[in-house]
Formats: structure tokens, C-alpha cells, sequence
């Protein structure tokens, strides 16, 4: 048995000015499709912070102080490149003035695997047929809608 590896990874809850949560879907090759928060692993020489603010950039083009973390979750699974990893999630609330957002700086995995993204209401998120990640989002916006 392998052991899995440890993957630092900061994780970003965009809102909208109508309050909205973004979410890319991703469609690996290997299992079914699901929904996701913006963010990614930590860089070497990064903190948790830094890694936010740049995943935020790369992946909406937003360039936002991603401000404090306002959670830390541990979660086992495999990643789009196959590793089997324990990530160490960190996570921030951001929210943005704009709708709008960039995806340009996307890497080729994530344009082959990112190929769409919305703004998500809290009922949309209820009521939503594919699986989101964090499994317990609508837990977290709640108890961080004061930050």
C-alpha cells in the first residue's frame, strides 16, 4: 500500500455582489463529473496565503486580497493527475465586485478538465444534481457570511 501524499492546497469562497458562489465543473476522465471551488496546491516557498491569492488570479483573473483563512479542512482523494494524496485545505472568503471573470490563465489540465463555471445560489447548491466541493458548502458560506 502507498502511502498517500500530503498536499498543502489553499481554497478560495468567490462571491458576488448578488452573494453567488463560483464554481468550475470538472470532467475527468476517470469518474464522474463534480463541482468545485477556485484554488489548488500551495507552491514551494508559498503560504497559504500567497498560494491563494495567485490561484485566484490564474484561475478568474480576479486579483483580490484573499484576506485571512476562515477554515481548515483535511480531505483524502485522488488527485487529476492520479496521485493519492491527504490535503490540507485552507481555505478564504473573497468577495468580488464583478460577475465577470477570466479564465485565461488557466493550465492545459485545467482548460481539459475546467471546461465550465457559474455562479451558484444557495439554492442551486441545495438542489444540485452532480456533486460540490466541500461536501458541507453551504455550511461554510453560512457561518462565514460575517467575515
Amino acid at each position: 500500500m502507498t502511502a498517500r501524499r500530503p498536499r498543502p492546497a489553499a481554497r478560495i469562497l468567490l462571491t458576488d455582489p448578488a452573494g453567488r458562489v463560483l464554481l468550475f465543473r470538472f470532467t475527468p476522465d476517470d469518474r464522474p463529473a463534480f463541482w468545485c471551488t477556485p484554488g489548488g496546491a500551495v507552491d514551494a516557498g508559498e503560504s497559504y496565503e500567497q498560494a491563494a491569492a495567485r490561484e485566484l488570479i490564474e484561475e478568474t483573473g480576479l486579483a483580490l486580497d484573499p484576506g485571512r483563512q476562515i477554515a481548515q479542512r483535511s480531505a483524502d482523494f485522488l488527485t487529476l493527475e492520479g496521485v493519492e494524496v491527504t490535503a490540507d485545505e485552507r481555505y478564504f472568503r473573497v468577495r468580488s465586485d464583478v460577475a465577470d471573470i477570466d479564465t485565461s490563465g488557466h493550465t492545459a489540465l485545467e482548460r481539459r478538465v475546467m471546461r465550465a463555471w457559474r455562479w451558484f445560489d444557495r439554492a442551486d447548491i441545495a438542489g444540485h444534481a452532480e456533486t460540490i466541493y466541500p461536501e458541507d458548502l453551504l455550511a461554510l458560506l453560512e457561518a462565514t457570511d460575517d467575515q
